[in-house]
Formats: C-alpha cells, sequence, structure tokens
C-alpha cells in the first residue's frame, strides 16, 4: 500500500527510543523527511545512521520552550505534513503517594508542553490546509492502570483536548489522533513492572509475567507493529479518521468500544 508520505516532513517528538523510535524508523523506511528530538544526542545519531539524508535532529527536552523553537526553526517553510507528539510519562505512583507537587510536575511532563507545542504547530498546518497529528498516550485513558494515577489523569485530559481540537481544524483538512498503548516492550514498560513487583513483592520476572497475563495475546506488544498504524495515521489513508483514541493494548480493554 502507497501511504503517500514519501518526501513529505514529519516532526517526531521522543523519537530516541520506543515507540516514538520505532515511528520515526518507519517513516524514514517509507522515504519520508525526519524532524526528531530527544534528550540523547547519541539516540538520535544511531537514528541518523539509519538514513542520513532524510533524518535532521534537535536535541532538548521538549517541555523547553527554547527546544520547541529550535524545532520549529528546523522546519523553517518546509510543506510540514505531520507530527507525532510524544514523550516519557512521569513517576509510576499511587493516588495516595501522591503529593501537589508530583501533580504540578505531572502537568508539565504530560500536559503543558502538548498543548504548548500544538499551538505553535497548527497555524503551520493551516497554512498547507493539511496535517496529521498523532498522540501517543495510553491505554489508561481507556481503562486505569494501577499505580500510574498522575500518567492517567493528565493523559485523559489530553484526550478531551485533541478531540476538541479535532473539531475546530477539521475544516483544514487536519486531522488528529490519539493512540493508546497498553504494554509494549520498550524501556518505558520497566517502571511500571518495577512498581508492580516492589508492591506485590514478587520478583521483576514474575511482576512482567503477570502483565502479559492479562492481554488476551499472553504476550507484550512490539514497538514495530504500534508503528505501523501510526504512519497509517500519519498518512493521506487516514483523512476519515479523526477525533478518536485507538487502543493498541493485546485485548486488556474491556469497554465493548475498546
Amino acid at each position: 500500500m502507497d501511504l503517500g508520505i514519501k518526501n513529505k516532513y514529519f516532526v517526531v517528538i521522543g523519537a530516541g527510543s520506543g515507540l516514538g523510535k520505532a515511528t520515526a524508523e518507519a517513516l524514514l523506511a517509507e522515504g519520508a523527511y525526519v524532524i526528531a528530538n530527544a534528550r540523547s544526542e547519541e539516540k538520535l545519531i544511531n537514528l541518523k545512521n539509519i538514513s542520513p539524508t532524510h533524518l535532521s535532529y534537535i536535541v532538548g527536552d521538549i517541555t523547553s520552550p527554547n527546544t520547541q523553537k529550535n524545532i520549529l526553526n528546523a522546519v523553517g517553510n518546509k510543506p510540514l505534513a505531520g507530527a507525532v507528539i510524544n514523550a516519557g510519562g512521569p513517576p509510576a505512583m499511587s493516588a495516595m503517594e501522591t503529593k501537589l507537587a508530583d501533580w504540578d510536575s505531572a502537568y508539565q511532563m504530560v500536559m503543558r508542553w502538548k498543548i504548548q507545542f500544538v499551538q505553535k504547530l497548527i497555524p503551520k498546518f493551516i497554512d498547507g490546509n493539511y496535517g496529521r497529528l498523532v498522540f501517543i498516550e495510553s491505554i489508561s485513558v481507556k481503562q486505569p492502570v494501577e499505580n500510574l494515577v498522575l500518567s492517567t489523569a493528565f493523559r485523559m485530559a489530553m484526550v478531551g483536548y485533541v478531540k476538541t481540537l479535532s473539531q475546530e481544524v477539521g475544516k483544514y483538512g487536519i486531522t488528529l489522533n490519539v493512540l493508546a498503548p497498553a504494554y509494549h516492550d520498550t524501556n518505558a514498560l520497566k517502571r511500571v513492572i518495577a512498581k508492580k513487583s516492589e508492591v506485590y513483592k514478587i520478583s521483576i520476572q514474575k511482576a512482567k509475567k503477570e502483565m502479559e497475563a492479562e492481554t488476551l495475546t499472553n504476550k507484550l506488544g512490539q514497538a514495530k507493529d504500534f508503528a505501523s498504524l501510526a504512519i497509517w495515521l500519519l498518512s493521506e489513508n487516514s483523512r476519515y479518521i479523526t477525533g478518536q483514541t485507538i487502543s493498541v493494548d493485546g485485548g486488556i480493554s474491556k469497554g465493548v468500544f475498546g
């Protein structure tokens, strides 16, 4: 299937590892140009080695306005086709463990920067009368995950933001969708496994096995499979899909509407 993304420009936030990296790699494999961001230059250099001519990168903390400015400068007048809005989550904690300072920090990490950055991107998409935004959040927006209250609360708020904004900008050919992954075999999952091990006083291995058993497939998701859906949503073919939150969870979510 021709996704129609060859030689088009995309921004991928959190491209250094995990689902963000897999999505950047999948875009490069389709011949797209990728402007990647992560905090680790070493990881971005490794990504650039895959496709030196099609990948450029900006090192920095995406929550910083300066990093956002540098990314926008890298985009410049290029006809931006889409963006992947993605970053790591806050510490794994139960609701009773949290302090107000934890909530303030999680708001900055999970929500505030995304709204700030998207507000800067939207005018570029409006000018081009086209745009694809994919937000990588969590299955916790469909079904809360234990000990992830900070992530759950603010990612749910992001779904509300994306749904509302999609209704405002659809007339400009812009689509916005949320991907809600559950347990994928990435480094980000390690903090969740470690917390489960701590709370239930079981080994890391047992905690991981129990999480695998929660899925209908009895296994963790693979980042490259997730990326195949992400780049379809970034393509022209997804023009009739917007304002949706799509589970990628191995069947963990029990709701009828997934």
